[in-house]
């Protein structure tokens, strides 16, 4: 029997646990988690701010009674202070101040992200809000209660900026989307898609205050407003939605670090540390786009890492196939998904790429329903012809098209064989030239 602790419950987590347990009874579970719930769907918050959802409680997909009814021993708000890696032991409080001392034969860290706060004046003023947890949701969405939020600052317009955006805009409030970078989702588009967005969100009323750099927040005791480099814009409430970093303060001394500070781990996810394993927010993944260790930090590869992990620790041989880093947004019911590189990164990095656009109706031009426009690139290796990325935009949910791409980018799929790949065409759903079909043939 081995006796197997696991430090964080979230996505990650979750899927490890539920991995183990589901894998027979020989093993002990230990479960420590610095929360006071488990397997949060942090995605949903901006659903639940926006008033899209009527509350939170749908967001929990697993509990501690499901736990302990499947074998584990978990503690609650618990927190692991130290790791003794040579002795396989660990350290730290339970919730009433009792110590913990623990023993291990495996160890998984899933100690996920922390949020990324700026060294700047005012950041702990009142109504200065980060949201990351079920805690800060529900602290949000009950001072908006007070009518006299009515202006709403979010600072970083990457993916959970702009979520949370649109998020106080349907709860009636004015706001402010503020970012250094001249454009909006610059991390995952070129800027022909990331300006699309951006002008949605203009188009439905957030005030887009790009290319500025936060330098103090303002007020006296509370929140007034955030002042930039360029101007100051009145806030009632102020957002911070910078990004995360990695949550390494267990062995952060002992274990090798990535650039950002991730646990660097191997495809079984094992880490430096004979018998430890990192896993979702805090580990590395294997990125297929560059053929290297990277950190992508997406509850999707959260859940795969939580299960390679898992089925290692119960003795199968299992690597992760690694990730295309595949995501999607729709702000306004404006849909962008994309996976692999942009034709910006691809370039960054020194490969020779090209990209090809394509714009086309989703469906013929007869179908008198809903058919909106679907913009297209596609992004390729110009010596090898491989696909390397792919971004599309629209109305229209085309979302599943990105599955593809990412199965491409993987396979190490040419741009000429997807010229003749084997598409359906029904009216019903698309047209007889679809848009994959023509942007292919487009390529130089």
């Amino acid at each position: 029997m081995s006796k197997i602790i696991v430090i964080g419950a979230n996505h990650a987590g979750t899927a490890c646990i539920n991995t183990i347990l589901g894998g027979g009874k020989e093993n002990k579970v230990t479960v420590y988690e610095s929360n006071s719930n488990l397997s949060f769907l942090g995605c949903g918050m901006a659903l639940w701010i926006g008033n899209q959802i009527s509350n939170g409680d749908g967001l929990f997909y697993c509990d501690k009674e499901t736990f302990e009814k499947n074998g584990a021993e978990v503690h609650m708000e618990a927190n692991i202070t130290k790791i003794d890696f040579k002795n396989k032991k660990v350290y730290g409080k339970e919730k009433d101040g009792s110590e913990i001392e623990d023993t291990y034969d495996k160890l998984v860290l899933a100690t996920g992200s922390l949020p990324i706060i700026p060294k700047i004046p005012g950041t702990d003023l009142e109504n200065v809000q980060r949201v990351k947890i079920y805690q800060n949701a529900k602290e949000v969405i009950e001072k908006l209660k007070n009518p006299e939020i009515k202006k709403v600052t979010v600072i970083g317009a990457g993916y959970i900026g702009v979520e949370l955006a649109e998020a106080f805009v349907r709860n009636g409030r004015e706001v402010n989307l503020i970012d250094i970078a001249p454009t909006v989702l610059s991390n995952y588009y070129d800027e022909e898609f990331s300006e699309t967005m951006k002008e949605n969100m203009e188009k439905n009323g957030v005030n887009m205050v790009l290319g500025e750099s936060v330098v103090e927040i303002l007020g006296d005791k509370k929140v007034k407003a955030v002042k930039t480099d360029k101007g100051e814009y009145a806030s009632d409430m102020v957002i911070m939605a910078i990004g995360f970093r990695p949550n390494n303060e267990l062995g952060k001394d002992e274990l090798k670090l990535f650039r950002n500070g991730a646990y660097i781990v191997d495809k079984h996810q094992r880490t430096s540390e004979k018998d430890v394993y990192a896993i979702g927010d805090c580990a590395t993944i294997y990125d297929n786009t560059i053929d290297d260790t990277n950190y992508i930090a997406l509850a999707t590869n959260a859940v795969r890492s939580g299960l390679v992990a898992a089925f290692n620790i119960l003795g199968q041989d299992i690597e992760s196939a690694g990730v295309q880093g595949s995501n999607g947004i729709c702000i306004f019911d404006y849909k962008m998904v994309s996976t692999g590189m942009s034709l910006k990164r691809a370039q960054k990095l020194g490969i020779d790429a090209d990209c090809v656009d394509f714009e086309d109706l989703q469906k013929p031009e007869f179908i008198e329903t809903e058919n909106p426009k679907v913009k297209i690139r596609i992004v390729f290796d110009k010596k090898t012809r491989a696909v390397l990325g792919a971004q599309m935009a629209s109305y229209y949910d085309m979302s599943m098209g990105i599955h593809m791409f990412s199965l491409a980018i993987y396979k190490k799929v040419t741009i000429d064989e997807l010229k003749l790949l084997d598409i359906f065409f029904l009216p019903h759903f698309n047209k007889p030239y679809n848009y994959i079909t023509m942007a292919a043939l487009s390529a130089k």
